[in-house]
């Protein structure tokens, strides 16, 4: 049996052929992990199927298993962190976050408790509206936060009463592979099956004909070949794709006090996070002074390997996502950019990238227009408010964004006008379980996270008595 085998049935289970996982601060072989078949991919939606007739009549149950999964996870954060990290990158510290905050997620929706919804009650009638579980849902999740992103599908589909079959990324499945078969101890069989494999197997599972559900986390590319696929069975779909969040900085703003924040907000998990900052609009008067703070800091920021005491920003988790951000850098340099602090890859093994802050940027520019989703932020002038807002909001994505200024009222009037679906003021990436997370746009089909993402693995029943 390998070490990290695949979960179907409450099972730990191999497959007849393997793939490779790389470390990304190596570029070498970390783990090999199963490719399941299309036959293995059938017993999990049969499993998980199963295992639906029983968990969705006993809501007690499923909270209690919750709780126990969130524990379980709490109290074995520290074997599964440097999994977390030989496969994303991320520095220890970052994955032990991670873990723990997986298991926060699970015991925070282990607690939440959805109100009754009566719309009559005299004495013609009772009616209520009732959310009834789904089925068995699919859920496909990404590199960046490979875990706790899947323990935001875990949490609320099962709360709900569902049942389901987790497909991590190719690039990291190792983690979750290694919690699948943890959560064996505290789940019933086939309420939570985990199967791995390269990317043809995201596609069986969308045109699988038991899911009624797909929950989806990547990019807008696949999640539109998702959606595709979900409507030929009009499956139920949940898309949280990507993001180009902007950051204005208003002409009060204290400069000294909001680049450290700017900076962490754009460079958390080395700007591989959909809702960090991408870009950056700041006042003309204030520009200089800002991208020499924000560059400051880029440059004593420590990269290496996340296994290395004191690293603060690790390697993109892989080659393709590497040659992006390096081609985005490059092409914004050519046409004109200084790149003020970094500017290139590290050389030498791994996948490592110099924090790179680059002025001399407009919109236009492929790293303001795109998601770069790696170390490297544009700050671009603006002349008026409303020129900032207007280039904020001329994109096709809608994922978040923030202002930040000295006078909060005026900042948050600012932030009401972008077109988004998390706005903060003087902050970013706050975001917490019991908080809806989606986007507008292009950046997302439906919410996640709070009783709405609980809703969103239900559907609505009325349930109607009559009375006399």
């Amino acid at each position: 049996m390998s070490e990290y085998g695949m979960t179907i049935g409450g099972e730990s289970v191999d497959a007849k052929e393997t793939f490779d996982v790389l470390n990304p601060a190596t570029g070498e072989v970390y783990a090999q992990v199963p490719d399941a078949s299309v036959e293995q991919l059938d017993a999990a939606f049969d499993a998980a199927q199963q295992a639906y007739k029983t968990w969705k009549r006993d809501e007690a149950a499923r909270r209690q298993a919750l709780h126990a999964a969130g524990d379980l996870l709490m109290a074995k954060a520290g074997e599964l962190a440097p999994i977390l990290t030989s496969e994303q990158g991320k520095p220890l510290q970052e994955a032990m976050i991670e873990i723990m905050g997986s298991g926060w997620w699970l015991k925070h929706f282990a607690d939440l408790q959805m109100p009754r919804e009566v719309l009559q009650d005299d004495d013609n009638a009772f009616v209520e509206v009732v959310r009834r579980p789904m089925g068995v849902v699919a859920a496909i999740t990404p590199w960046n936060f490979p875990w706790l992103l899947a323990c935001w599908k875990i949490a609320p589909a099962l709360l709900a009463g569902n049942t389901m079959v987790l497909k991590p990324s190719p690039y990291t499945p190792v983690t979750t592979l290694a919690a699948g078969r943890l959560l064996q101890e505290v789940l019933p069989a086939g309420v939570l099956n985990v199967v791995s494999g390269r990317d043809p197997l995201g596609a069986h599972m969308t045109s699988h004909p038991v899911p009624r559900k797909i929950s989806f986390t990547g990019s807008v590319a696949t999640g539109k070949r998702v959606a595709a696929a979900a409507a030929d069975d009009l499956k139920r779909v949940t898309l949280e794709l990507g993001g180009n969040d902007p950051a204005i900085v208003l002409d009060d703003a204290d400069i000294a006090a909001v680049a450290p924040k700017l900076y962490g907000s754009a460079f958390q998990n080395n700007g591989q996070i959909c809702s960090a900052i991408k870009r950056v609009y700041v006042p003309e008067s204030l520009h200089d002074d800002l991208v020499d703070a924000i560059a400051d800091i880029a440059r004593s920021a420590k990269v290496g390997n996340g296994l290395e005491e004191g690293v603060q920003l690790g390697p993109l988790n892989n080659r393709p996502q590497l040659e992006r951000v390096s081609e985005l850098v490059s092409d914004a340099v050519s046409r004109g950019a200084r790149a003020v602090a970094g500017g290139k890859a590290v050389d030498g093994p791994g996948y490592f990238h110099e924090p790179t802050i680059l002025a001399g940027v407009e919109d236009g520019f492929r790293i303001v227009d795109e998601e770069q989703f790696g170390p490297a932020l544009p700050i671009v002038k603006y002349r008026s408010v409303d020129e900032a807002i207007e280039r904020a909001n001329g994109t096709l994505f809608g994922l978040g964004g923030s202002v930040w200024g000295g006078d909060a009222e005026r900042a948050a009037a600012v932030a009401d006008e972008l077109e988004c679906g998390s706005v903060w003021v003087n902050t970013h990436l706050a975001l917490s379980p019991g908080q809806p997370f989606g986007g507008f746009k292009w950046s997302g089909v439906g919410t996640e996270n709070g009783h709405w993402g609980v809703e969103g693995f239900t559907e609505v029943q009325v349930r109607h008595q009559a009375k006399g």
